[in-house]
């Protein structure tokens, strides 16, 4: 049986993994060897870290309503409670946004929501 070596398949292959390590420091950028197990824990990492990203985002959301809706003398589970009893259907994010960028729209909110609950 005749020897196979791959050809430009194996240098295409080589020179795609070398670019994906381009920028890691010394053998990592440099030995195929080396960069190849650089690559994957990278990729490996990035697959974690983007479903990591979504948890904590969603975090720091609670963490900006919460202090917000403290200003305004609710609590955040209250808040929520009564937004969603009166069918306000608004997503976190966008309540952590009016938080920070629009306070008196947050405060209508948090009436709506008391008001639903059947408090002041």
């Amino acid at each position: 049986m005749p020897r196979v070596k791959r050809g430009p398949k194996r240098k295409n292959k080589r020179a795609k993994t070398l670019a994906l390590a381009k920028g890691y420091f010394g053998t990592k950028s440099k030995s195929y060897r080396i960069a190849k197990l650089a690559v994957e824990k990278s990729l490996l990492y990035a697959y974690r870290d983007r479903k990591a990203r979504k948890r904590d985002f969603r975090g720091l959301w609670i963490i900006r309503i919460n202090a917000a809706a403290r200003e305004n003398e609710i609590s955040y589970s209250r808040l929520m409670s009564g937004l969603k009893k009166a069918g306000n259907d608004i997503n976190r994010k966008m309540l952590a946004d009016l938080a920070v960028s629009d306070p008196s729209a947050f405060s209508h909110l948090v009436g709506v929501a008391k008001q639903a609950l059947g408090g002041a």
